[in-house]
């Protein structure tokens, strides 16, 4: 279950995705089988090889993207979320959702 994002939120993150871009879009999270997992973000694009050389050049498989028709995605949980987050430099969602560890630097 998804929480803590608006409609407009959702709607861009579509939109990007559809359009073949990279889009990222973090919200808060329940699933019984993560029960220590309060977030998660889903990097979604339409144009799957792109999305799947992305997974490799941040050394995750490719096999586990969510081929869904209309927006395609990879779900990042835990400390690969974080650090991918730091690595892509997306500091709204590391401070929103209080995923910044607090040594974390800003000059990656």
């Amino acid at each position: 279950m998804a929480f803590g994002i608006s409609r407009e939120e959702l709607n861009r993150w579509k939109r990007e995705v559809a359009s073949g871009r990279i889009a990222f879009l973090t919200h808060y999270w329940h699933d019984p089988r993560f029960p220590t997992v309060r977030t998660v973000t889903k990097v979604g694009c339409a144009d799957t090889a792109r999305l799947a050389e992305w997974c490799r050049s941040h050394g995750l498989d490719p096999r586990h993207i969510h081929y869904r028709t209309m927006y395609p995605h990879f779900d990042l949980i835990g400390p690969r979320q974080t650090e991918i987050l730091l690595r892509e430099r997306l500091w709204s969602h590391l401070e929103r959702f209080r995923l910044l560890p607090e040594n974390a630097p800003r000059n990656l």
